[in-house]
């Protein structure tokens, strides 16, 4: 019975379907099942599936986003008891992420920290038009791993830029590594710029973000 329980949400994320996702979550809850073992053996399968999917071009954005949606509401409705018995999703790292100063884009920016946090991250999500200050503020305040910093206009990706010299600046380049993306940024800007990671989605990034803390695998 709660091997089908698993195959259902599992589904539940590869359909994309975040009420049937929710339904399962509290009913796994109602049968006394542990959350971390709902996480990891029912929508965590799910998400997997949805990266090599769209990585292989066999699912698109919207159907992703969905995905992480899904993943996002099973996981909210697990929290309170996880609290309760003191258990915890095992973290693979926090990330503080951004739109840069002057920018207002906001929806890859968004599904990565969607995906980010479907696959184990602690995210910070501060929005759009941060400023570099208050990216490495926060990435101070919260003892982040990384700082995502997202540019849609080419105008705004020397905030990127400005990011990175700040924090060598400030003597911080070797705790935060620096991950940057959007639609006018590339492998080429990110290493001429000194940033540690890039990629062009959210999939991704999941996987870049993996590997600058040694999760990769």
């Amino acid at each position: 019975m709660i091997e089908g329980l698993y195959q259902q949400m599992k589904q539940s994320v590869l359909d994309g379907d975040y009420e049937l996702a929710e339904t399962l979550a509290k009913k796994a809850l109602e049968l006394g099942i542990d959350p971390l073992e709902a996480i990891n053996n029912g929508y965590m399968p799910g998400v997997n599936e949805v990266g090599q999917l769209f990585s292989c071009g066999e699912m698109f954005l919207p159907e992703l986003v969905q995905a992480g949606e899904a993943m996002k509401i099973a996981i909210a409705i697990f929290e309170p008891e996880m609290a309760r018995r003191g258990s915890q999703r095992e973290s693979l790292g926090k990330v503080v992420l951004g739109t840069v100063e002057g920018d207002i884009h906001e929806i890859g920016k968004t599904l990565v920290g969607t995906m980010l946090t479907a696959n184990g991250f602690e995210v910070f999500d501060l929005g759009v038009d941060v400023s570099v200050s208050r990216l490495i503020e926060k990435a101070l305040e919260v003892n982040a791993d990384l700082i995502g910093a997202s540019a849609l206009l080419t105008t705004t990706m020397i905030k990127q830029k400005s990011l990175v010299d700040e924090l060598k600046a400030e003597g911080l380049d070797k705790r935060f590594k620096v991950m940057v993306g959007g639609a006018p940024v590339t492998q080429e800007w990110a290493q001429r710029i000194g940033a540690h990671g890039y990629s062009e989605d959210a999939i991704g990034a999941v996987a870049v973000a993996k590997r600058l803390v040694g999760k990769a695998g």
